[in-house]
């Protein structure tokens, strides 16, 4: 027996990984020069055997009517397959890095200015459509468009989830600002939108600390034109809805390090002055 404890760790460990860990050790044989498994059976396979140790191993070869020696070739096997399969993985790698370079929602992303790395949970889709995005470890825009572009044409989906595919493969703006913090005619994602597409969901507060991270630039362009004297309101007026634009702000006021004034609608109303108000103002 030439091999010892420590060269079956380490090929034991590097065919872990391997695609062909389930395949049949007489297979694997067949396509190296010289070398044959004569142990027969559909369980033969590298997976039988690379969970053991190198004692292990080879009592179990013996109870089998093998000699100790026949480790020696499992190594063999291992190693040279493991030769022939790294080359492989790394052309499955490579085909995996050109598919993504070449996917058409990833270019879109980058020509309307929207970051790959942006969070699916501060985007506008609706709480279904978030929940496939987990399961599926899709934390990101970027991750949502490679897992887009892999799934087959005969994969039905529909909902938000094909809004934003549809949005994003044609360049809709109008759409795409309906379930993205994105404002139409402009590159990029912004604070203001994003709060509003949070205003109603059941997490809003966390997903506005994730916001306010996220956005740390126009939170700092915010709190500077508050300093200056500015109005916190007039930030919001893009949205275009009263409503929304109050809640959305409200969502914002506790983040900011530069206190907002309160708008004159929302403050307490003056007391009566005068005779009526001495008489009725108490």
């Amino acid at each position: 027996m030439k091999s010892t404890a420590k060269d079956w760790d380490q090929i034991r460990h590097a065919f872990s990984t391997s695609i062909m860990v389930d395949t049949s050790l007489a297979s694997l044989a067949q396509n190296l020069d010289g070398v044959e498994w004569p142990i027969k059976g559909a369980d033969e396979t590298p997976a039988k055997y690379i969970d053991l140790a190198f004692e292990e191993v080879v009592e179990l070869l013996q109870l089998k009517g093998q000699p100790e020696e026949r480790i020696d070739t499992l190594i063999e096997i291992l190693r040279e397959t493991q030769a022939f399969d790294d080359p492989f993985g790394d052309m499955v790698e490579q085909t995996e890095v050109a598919a993504e370079r070449d996917n058409v929602l990833l270019k879109n992303l980058a020509k309307l200015g929207i970051p790959e790395n942006f969070p699916i949970v501060l985007t506008g889709l609706e709480p279904g459509t978030l929940e496939f995005c987990r399961l599926e470890k899709l934390a990101t825009l970027g991750e949502f468009a490679v897992f887009a572009q892999g799934m087959a044409q005969t994969v039905i989906v529909g909902g938000d989830f094909r809004k934003l595919l549809n949005a994003l493969s044609h360049v809709d703006e109008a759409s795409l600002a309906t379930v993205l913090p994105f404002r139409p005619g402009t590159k990029g994602l912004h604070l203001v939108e994003a709060l509003a597409q949070v205003a109603n969901a059941p997490d809003a507060a966390a997903r506005v600390e994730v916001a306010v991270t996220w956005f740390v630039d126009e939170l700092g362009a915010i709190e500077r034109d508050l300093a200056a004297g500015g109005s916190l309101e007039r930030h919001f007026v893009v949205l275009g809805n009263p409503v929304l634009e109050q809640r959305a702000a409200a969502l914002l006021r506790p983040h900011l390090r530069t206190p907002a004034k309160v708008p004159e609608s929302a403050a307490a109303p003056a007391k009566k002055s005068g005779w009526f108000g001495w008489l009725f103002g108490r």
